[in-house]
C-alpha cells in the first residue's frame, strides 16, 4: 500500500512542476481534486443510472455524497500527510508547523484528525442535502446531473482535505476543531427525533432515545481527542526560562488536556444513562477552564495582558449566564451554547497568541 502511495506521489510531483512549496502544494491539491472529480463521476453515474433520486433521506443523493465525501476526505488527508513526509527525516527538525523540535504527530493524533475531516464531510453534506430538500420539496434528481453534483462534491472535499493535511499547524487544527464542532452540532440538531430538545438542555441531543445521539456523542469524543492534541503542541513553544515558568506552562497544558478529556467523557457518558458522571465532567470542564483563565498571568507571565483581560471577561459572562439560569431567566440550553462558544473561541485565540509568543 505504501509503495503504491509513493508511486502516486512521484507522478504528482512530475505533473505539478517546479515552484515554491506553497505553489507546489496548491497545484498538487488541484490535481488530487481533479482525480476525485473523475472518480466521483465514474462511480456515481452507473449507480444513479435508471433512477430518480431524492435529495435527502434513505438511498438519496445526499446520503451518497455523505458517505463518499467521508471516504474522500480521509483518503485526501492521507495523501496530504504522505506529500509532506520528508524523504530523509531529521530528528532535530520542527515539523508540520508545530514548535516541538524532534517531535511529530502520533498515529492516534493523525487518526483522530483524519476522522474529524471525514466526519465534517459526512455531516456537512448531510446537512446541505437536508437544507436543499426543504428548499426544493419533492424535487427529483436525475442520473446525469446527479453524477456531476457528486463529482463536484468529491473534488471540493478532496481539495480542502489535502490542503488542510499539508498545512497542519495548531491554528489549522483549532479551525478544524471549530468547524467540526459547529457542523456536528447543527447536523445533530437537524437529525434530532425530538424537535423540542432545546427545552431540556444541550445534552438531550446525546440521549440514547434521540436519533441524533450517535452523531452528537461522536462529535464530542473526537473533539476531545483533538483538544488534547492541540494542547500538547500549542504550549510547547511558549517561553520557559526558569522552573516556575516551566511549571506554569505544564499547568496550562495539563488544564487544556483535562478539558479535552472531560469533553470526550461528556460524549462517552450520555446524560440519560450516566446522569451524575455526565454532569460532573461537564461541570469539571467549565471549572478547569475558569482556573486556567484566571491563573493565566501567574502561570504564563509572558502572555499579553489584553488576552488575560479577554479571558476574565469570558469567565464573568459565564458566571452571569449561570446566575440567569439560577433565577429562571435563561434555560440551560442557552447557557450551555453560549458557554461552549466562549470556551472554544478562547482556545482558538489562545493558540494564535501562544504561537506569536513562541515565534517571538
Amino acid at each position: 500500500m505504501r509503495m503504491l502511495a509513493d508511486r502516486v506521489l512521484r507522478v504528482l510531483r512530475q505533473v505539478r512542476g517546479p515552484g515554491t512549496p506553497e505553489a507546489v502544494y496548491e497545484a498538487t491539491a488541484l490535481i488530487v481534486g481533479a482525480a476525485f472529480l473523475v472518480l466521483g463521476f465514474v462511480v456515481a453515474l452507473p449507480v444513479f443510472w435508471g433512477h430518480q433520486l431524492s435529495i435527502s433521506g434513505t438511498g438519496s443523493i445526499g446520503v451518497f455524497a455523505a458517505y463518499g465525501g467521508a471516504a474522500t476526505a480521509a483518503l485526501a488527508f492521507a495523501l496530504g500527510r504522505l506529500a509532506v513526509r520528508p524523504e530523509q527525516p531529521d530528528p532535530t527538525a520542527v515539523r508540520d508547523g508545530f514548535s516541538v523540535p524532534g517531535d511529530r504527530l502520533r498515529w492516534y493524533d493523525l487518526l483522530a484528525i483524519a476522522f474529524a475531516h471525514a466526519a465534517i464531510a459526512y455531516l456537512g453534506w448531510l446537512g446541505i442535502a437536508e437544507l436543499l430538500e426543504r428548499s426544493f420539496v419533492d424535487a427529483p434528481v436525475f442520473p446525469f446531473p446527479g453524477a456531476i453534483l457528486m463529482a463536484v462534491a468529491f473534488a471540493l472535499t478532496a481539495y480542502v482535505s489535502f490542503l488542510s493535511a499539508v498545512a497542519l499547524t495548531p491554528m489549522v487544527l483549532s479551525l478544524v476543531l471549530a468547524v467540526f464542532l459547529v457542523v456536528g452540532a447543527f447536523a445533530s440538531m437537524l437529525a434530532s427525533s425530538d424537535v423540542h430538545w432545546w427545552r431540556d438542555n444541550l445534552s438531550a441531543l446525546g440521549m440514547s432515545s434521540n436519533s441524533a445521539s450517535v452523531a452528537f456523542n461522536a462529535t464530542l469524543v473526537i473533539a476531545g481527542v483533538m483538544v488534547t492534541t492541540i494542547a500538547r503542541y500549542a504550549t510547547a513553544g511558549l517561553p520557559a526560562d526558569d522552573q516556575a515558568e516551566r511549571r506554569g506552562r505544564l499547568v496550562v497544558r495539563g488544564g487544556l488536556i483535562l478539558m479535552g478529556i472531560f469533553l470526550a467523557c461528556v460524549g462517552l457518558f450520555p446524560v440519560d444513562e450516566f446522569f451524575l458522571l455526565h454532569n460532573t465532567v461537564a461541570t469539571g470542564m467549565a471549572v478547569v477552564f475558569a482556573v486556567v483563565v484566571v491563573g493565566l498571568p501567574w502561570f504564563l507571565p509572558a502572555i499579553p495582558r489584553v488576552f488575560v483581560g479577554l479571558g476574565w471577561a469570558y469567565v464573568l459572562v459565564i458566571v452571569l449566564l449561570g446566575a440567569f439560569f439560577a433565577v429562571g431567566y435563561y434555560n440551560l440550553t442557552a447557557v450551555e451554547l453560549i458557554a461552549a462558544v466562549l470556551i472554544f473561541s478562547w482556545i482558538i485565540v489562545f493558540l494564535r497568541t501562544a504561537g506569536s509568543i513562541g515565534r517571538g
